[in-house]
């Protein structure tokens, strides 16, 4: 009899969903990536780096250039001083690096807080290190954080704050009293706070969007994690990065070299020459922004409730109109009556809630939006199996 290392985890909700979208040819609006056209300038950098011979391994904490094109505009968005030699470390993907991050901080018997809704792969990788995740629900209807009751559950044993910001799924950024009390909580605290802000560069309707890196007092003991998955739209290439202080990306990098060690040489090369251009985000963010008011205006008299997003290429809808189901069996019924897979809102918290959500992702061509939407909106009310 083999015994789980993680008994309580549960089969990846995606797969399930776009297993059963597969099957009945649905429209996939299931899926966390973007559809969108990954800049041409970028795929022909990495076809000249592999011709170049750029095809070896990298170093382990990654190719000189790239962190040098990434400390730099870091510092430049946050009036910061990383050092590019010490302070860095490109991944092969967020995901890899925030694992990493767990598995250098967290120990048998640690706990680490992590508020929810999240990705679901943080807790297992909590409990595989030996760790108890300490989970922290967002409070509906507008995702606050309560965070008397985060004061409550921090205890001797709490080594790391796991935050997302932007929160995937539901596109919340951290208020400026978010940045204060998350600064009350740790100071004076050996806390190390892992903070994965992936979507940092899609933050919508002029909110001003903060990094830890950008406040002192936070960065001192954070580790954040980032990508340019969503902004060239190159989630399948598997290149992230973390940085923080050296005190922390030693520790880190010690992981690192047996974890993870080289990643994507080619596309290295190639992302820190597109880099040196000086990509625009400004004008990227605006296509998303795009995207998320053309499906909401697409949406406008079906029996959904959108829940207002701030960041990221999700969106939430509110179902509690049109049915009393659970959100798997409304998410299941959408696939297979009207042939659009979403994500059920479960799959990205650790219990069995009564939150009547699901998640689509609106990175998609404007006509896949259109048809999708035309079929949601044919979704009746009271329309219960």
């Amino acid at each position: 009899m083999v015994s789980s290392k993680i008994p309580t985890s549960k089969k990846n909700a995606f797969t399930t969903i776009l297993g059963m979208a597969e099957e009945v040819h649905a429209i996939d609006l299931a899926i966390p990536m973007s559809n969108l056209v990954c800049p041409e300038k970028l795929i022909d950098l990495v076809s000249k780096n592999m011709r170049l011979g750029n095809n070896d391994y990298s170093p382990a904490e990654g190719v000189e250039q790239l962190r040098e094109q990434i400390i730099n505009l870091v510092n430049q968005q946050n009036n910061t001083l990383f050092n590019p030699e010490t302070d860095i470390t490109i991944t092969a993907g967020p995901a890899q690096a925030m694992t990493t991050a767990i598995s250098t901080f967290v120990k048998e018997g640690d706990e680490a807080l992590i508020f929810e809704p999240i990705q679901e792969s943080y807790a297992p990788f909590i409990e595989l290190n030996g760790g108890r995740p300490i989970f922290v629900n967002l409070k509906m209807p507008d995702f606050r954080i309560d965070w008397e009751e985060v004061k409550k559950l921090v205890t001797s044993k709490t080594k790391m704050i796991i935050i997302n910001n932007p929160q995937n799924p539901i596109g919340r950024i951290f208020s400026e009293e978010d940045i204060v009390q998350l600064k009350r909580l740790t100071n004076g605290t050996k806390l190390v706070i892992l903070s994965n802000e992936v979507f940092d560069h899609i933050v919508f309707d002029d909110l001003k969007f903060h990094s830890l890196a950008s406040i002192p007092e936070l960065a001192s003991k954070s580790l954040i994690v980032s990508s340019f998955g969503p902004v060239f739209n190159i989630t399948g290439w598997g290149i992230g990065y973390i940085y923080g202080p050296e005190k922390l990306m030693s520790e880190f990098r010690k992981i690192q070299q047996f974890q993870g060690f080289s990643v994507n040489t080619p596309a290295q090369f190639a992302l820190a020459e597109f880099l040196q251009d000086g990509p625009d985000f400004e004008a990227i963010c605006e296509t998303y922004h795009s995207k998320r008011d053309l499906f909401i205006k697409l949406l406008e008299g079906s029996n959904f409730v959108l829940v207002p997003i701030q960041s990221t290429f999700y969106q939430i809808l509110d179902f509690s109109k049109i049915s009393d189901e659970s959100d798997i069996e409304f998410a299941t019924r959408l696939i297979r009556e009207y042939g659009v897979a979403t994500v059920p809102f479960s799959a990205f918290q650790h219990e069995k809630t009564k939150n009547q959500l699901i998640r689509i992702c609106f990175a998609k061509p404007d006509e896949v939006l259109k048809a999708a939407a035309k079929k949601l909106k044919s979704v009746p009310v009271g329309n219960n199996h």
